[in-house]
């Protein structure tokens, strides 16, 4: 290891253990989020109402020094409620843009499938051209720019399941689940995580965190690892398990994932564990069963791809 990885390591670290004291017990949910983000990608969390799924955007935002906004995803919310609208001066008679929520360094999309398939769009051009276009004129967002949405099951009331699209444009999905018992005490016994919000100190500043996102693609990957990584794909898109298997952005996304969790572990090169680990949160909502009647578990659906064979 060397002592610019040693030193990033250690950077990182502090930022997972911060983040722990306020969400307890995930630490391997927050690593991939760090990974994510480190990776310049889109994260979804998709789980029930009360887990922390807010919290945990509010805690990154927090700790990486990012400005951040938050957008309550509702049925009547307009496209122009998230990237803003021109808006007529009298006095001037012109029109002047007014930049919407969308305008800052990390977005909080919460609840984002409860709303209508035209809002979920407004996000499509953001994700993916880090600008939005209105009335004809592009305006760049800030750098960087994140977009942490969290989402319900899809079988709760007054949802909209977002398209394939829309997913694709989400470098990971990850889940909070419930914390164990211990973790659960602790919370319980605790202070509010609100008021603990409010004393978390960053530990990066935005400077520091781009510098590390272009480190990520430096990551050294193997020609033998390469090999690996196109066999996990060819054989999705082969599988009769899978209704389509994974486009060359998913590739990608698993590429810079694995290299940014090898970042996170401190190493300047990929193994085939790195990849392991990233592949069910990046693929997983890129892959769907041939039967919908009868969707299999998402470790199904993976099976087949960990059993390509290790270089």
């Amino acid at each position: 290891m060397s002592d610019s990885s040693q030193a990033v390591k250690l950077t990182l670290d502090k930022i997972i253990n911060r983040a722990s004291r306020i969400i307890l017990g995930k630490e391997q949910t927050l690593r991939l989020a760090l990974t994510c983000i480190l990776a310049r990608g889109h994260l979804l969390i998709e789980d029930l109402p009360g887990v922390g799924k807010t919290t945990l955007a509010h805690v990154l935002a927090r700790t990486l020094g990012l400005d951040f906004q938050r957008i309550q995803f509702t049925s009547d919310l307009l496209p122009s409620d998230i990237s803003g609208a021109s808006i007529y001066l009298r006095d001037s008679g012109e029109f002047k843009f007014r930049p919407g929520p969308i305008f800052s360094q990390m977005l909080l999309a919460d609840e984002i499938n409860r709303a209508t398939p035209k809002t979920q769009s407004a996000l499509l051009e953001a994700m993916e051209e880090q600008q939005v276009t209105i009335e004809g004129e592009s305006h760049p967002l800030p750098s960087p720019f994140f977009v942490i949405a969290t989402q319900n099951p899809a079988h709760q009331i007054g949802t909209f399941a977002l398209p394939e699209s829309q997913l694709d444009r989400f470098m990971m999905r990850v889940s909070m689940g419930y914390p164990d018992r211990q973790a659960e005490r602790a919370l319980l016994k605790g202070r509010e995580r609100r008021d603990l919000l409010h004393n978390l100190e960053p530990c990066l500043e935005s400077k520091a965190l781009r510098t590390m996102q272009a480190r990520v693609p430096t990551i050294h990957v193997s020609d033998a690892l390469l090999d690996y990584l196109q066999d996990i794909l060819q054989l999705s898109r082969q599988s009769s398990h899978y209704k389509t298997g994974l486009s060359p952005r998913a590739g990608l996304a698993i590429l810079r994932s694995a290299q940014s969790w090898a970042m996170l572990e401190g190493r300047n090169h990929v193994i085939p564990e790195d990849i392991q680990m990233v592949l069910p949160s990046v693929a997983a909502h890129r892959l769907h069963g041939i039967d919908e009647q009868a969707q299999p578990s998402i470790e199904t659906l993976l099976e087949p791809l960990h059993c390509v064979a290790i270089p």
